[in-house]
């Protein structure tokens, strides 16, 4: 699935980047090789995105801290009338998901901004986009705060994988909350000690949540769940029948390979 990919030249520095294949090579992406990966959590969340987005502002996707674009590519794939926006802080990975959009032919449906997400006002690094825009809007935030374990002292690697010092689940929530159309649909991805996070930023803001636990292997307890809301509605939470990941050994269980090598769907009721 990887190729050797020489370092590609980002404004005045240079990144050390692999060529990777997802869905089975339907979309090739640059991403550095050492810092943020994108895995098999990206294309999950891509997955989720249903084909129906039922919505009043039409068949639009924001990916909130898209890293190289691997979720918002791998939906644009997956939907062809999808339009994707990517928001990412860093630079690097806005050069890189600037030049894997390009590669990938998707310039037509797609475009990055550099944005971070929890700054406010009208600085250069706050959000230009017009907020309650798009009928979909997914996330994959860090999974850690800085403050768990050590830190990586490479900046890619340590803003992808922990919250930054002061900030918080809730901004994200607030974030998609802000860009979300009425009646439109959230949906992120997270470990389980980050749910009740996401159910207390998404209360208030969204309502019928729906939760897919991801599950390891048949018999291990969840370690990922899937969390999928509608702005402004007011129905029950469910918890769907949780998803095994690996079959015995090392093998993909037939639902997921088909996802992560067939660019298939998860068909989720949303």
């Amino acid at each position: 699935m990887k190729n050797p990919a020489k370092a590609s030249a980002l404004g005045e520095t240079s990144v050390d980047v692999s060529d990777d294949a997802f869905l089975g090579g339907r979309i090739r992406l640059l991403q550095p090789r050492r810092g943020y990966r994108a895995g098999i959590d990206a294309v999950l969340l891509a997955a989720a995105v249903p084909e129906d987005l039922r919505g009043s502002a039409g068949n639009t996707l924001l990916d909130a801290g898209a890293g190289v674009g691997t979720v918002g590519l791998c939906a644009a794939r997956r939907l062809c009338e999808l339009r994707v926006t990517l928001v990412e802080r860093e630079p690097q990975l806005v050069d890189l998901a600037r030049e894997n959009i390009a590669r990938n032919e998707l310039g037509d449906r797609a475009s990055v901004h550099l944005t971070d997400l929890t700054v406010h006002g009208t600085g250069p690094l706050s959000c230009q986009l017009p907020p309650e825009s798009y009928a979909v809007v997914v996330a994959n935030p860090p999974y850690s705060a800085a403050r768990d374990g050590t830190m990586s002292e490479a900046p890619l690697k340590r803003n992808s994988h922990a919250l930054r010092p002061q900030e918080t689940l809730d901004q994200w929530c607030r974030f998609l909350a802000r860009m979300c159309a009425p009646g439109g649909l959230a949906i992120m991805i997270h470990t389980t000690e980050g749910l009740e996070h996401i159910m207390s930023g998404f209360k208030g803001r969204f309502g019928g949540l729906v939760i897919l636990p991801l599950h390891p292997r048949h018999g291990e307890e969840a370690n990922r769940v899937i969390v999928a809301a509608r702005k402004g509605r007011r129905l029950r939470t469910r918890i769907l029948p949780g998803i095994e990941i690996h079959a015995e050994g090392h093998d993909f269980t037939p639902l997921i390979a088909a996802v992560l090598r067939d660019g298939e769907g998860l068909g989720l009721p949303f």
